[in-house]
């Protein structure tokens, strides 16, 4: 019998990038930029029929636990929980391990950012169960590998080895032992990636059995591995959180615990994925005119191409003689930025005054 599953739920992130949409009390998870659910409830609902809700952990900050709790007044309130200092994905991992050891020693655990667009949850929960199986049989820890569509230089890379053949699996879904992870590369070197043809990307999705993870952090972590035995004593939890999560290491679980396991395993992504890390990545999900504008609302536009429009109230914004902007109005704020200047949006919110931040 297979041991049952728990999801950890990464809900935390600064809201930089999507401004004046998103705020550090508004992430990116927490909005709804292509469709009528945010990205963090659409996160939850991909897990319906593989991982009941009782067995999801959701890990936001202080900053956002209102807006997560707000937005999901039905979910099990003891099953939020806020980081009380921004650590980073070693610690938050540290922490679910320890939250689901305390429930279930030999399960198997799943994580999963909050803020990705998949549309496809038949193959996710498909994909997800064989990495489930994968990491149960191997004892490995398991990664989630996207093909690459084009040479992005904002992914990490996994490096995938020899192919591994699993009971009842009939090779439907690729598992490849992983050689190793790749840090974000330039766009020569993530050319020569796909050209390759063995790299994945790092979606940051993980899954392995509790005992793994366990023995990973007692081995190359042992701070956290103390912590994780803190946390999970009967009745200790909100004490050894509240005392004890500020002072652990900054350091990425990547980096801390992936790269120098033994045993890792990739399984190949058969579903669509999507990181949406900008306005521009989101513009592909809006109304396209034949002038390359794209919109979440009505718009006018004379003499104007390649323009991206986003307004909160979905007012008719007009637009003459201007191209490859970034439009967004919200209640409280305008930004009218170059498009290819998107991924600075977040060098301007620090200059921003502290509430509209």
């Amino acid at each position: 019998m297979a041991n049952p599953i728990y999801a950890l739920i990464l809900a935390g992130g600064s809201g930089e990038r999507f401004w004046p949409l998103s705020r550090r009390s508004r992430p990116k998870q927490l909005l709804r930029l292509i469709s009528k659910q945010t990205l963090l409830e659409e996160t939850v609902a991909r897990l319906d029929g593989l991982v009941p809700r009782d067995r999801i952990l959701i890990l936001t900050n202080v900053e956002q636990e209102a807006a997560v709790r707000e937005l999901l007044g039905d979910f099990p309130k003891e099953n939020i929980v806020a980081e009380p200092a921004k650590r980073d994905t070693a610690a938050a991992v540290a922490l679910g391990a320890g939250w689901v050891a305390a429930r279930d020693h030999s399960a198997t655990m799943l994580v999963l950012p909050a803020d990705h667009v998949i549309a496809d949850g038949a193959a996710f929960r498909e994909t997800l169960s064989t990495a489930a199986k994968a990491a149960e049989e191997t004892g490995s820890l398991v990664a989630i590998g996207i093909k690459p569509t084009w040479a992005c230089p904002g992914f990490g890379y996994i490096e995938q080895g020899d192919p591994v053949l699993l009971r009842g699996n009939a090779g439907k879904i690729a598992i490849h032992h992983v050689l190793r992870f790749r840090e974000k590369p330039n766009v020569d070197l993530a050319e020569s990636f796909l050209r390759k043809g063995n790299f994945r990307w790092n979606a940051g999705m993980f899954v392995w059995s509790v005992p793994t993870v366990l023995s990973e952090f007692n081995r190359h972590t042992p701070e956290l591995a103390d912590f994780i035995s803190q946390i999970r004593m009967p009745g200790k939890f909100e004490q050894v959180l509240r005392e004890h999560f500020s002072k652990l290491p900054r350091i990425s679980f990547d980096y801390a615990i992936m790269e120098k396991a033994d045993r890792v395993l990739v399984v190949e992504a058969t579903f669509d994925w999507d990181d949406v890390g900008s306005w521009t990545a989101v513009a592909h999900y809006f109304k396209n005119d034949k002038e390359g504008n794209a919109a979440n609302c009505s718009i006018t536009a004379v003499d104007s191409t390649n323009n991206i429009v986003f307004d909160q109230d979905g007012a008719t914004v007009a637009l003459l003689g201007v191209h490859n902007l970034i439009v967004v109005r919200t209640r409280d704020a305008l930004l009218i930025c170059h498009r290819h200047q998107a991924e600075k949006i977040k060098d301007l919110v620090g200059k921003l005054k502290p509430e509209l931040q």
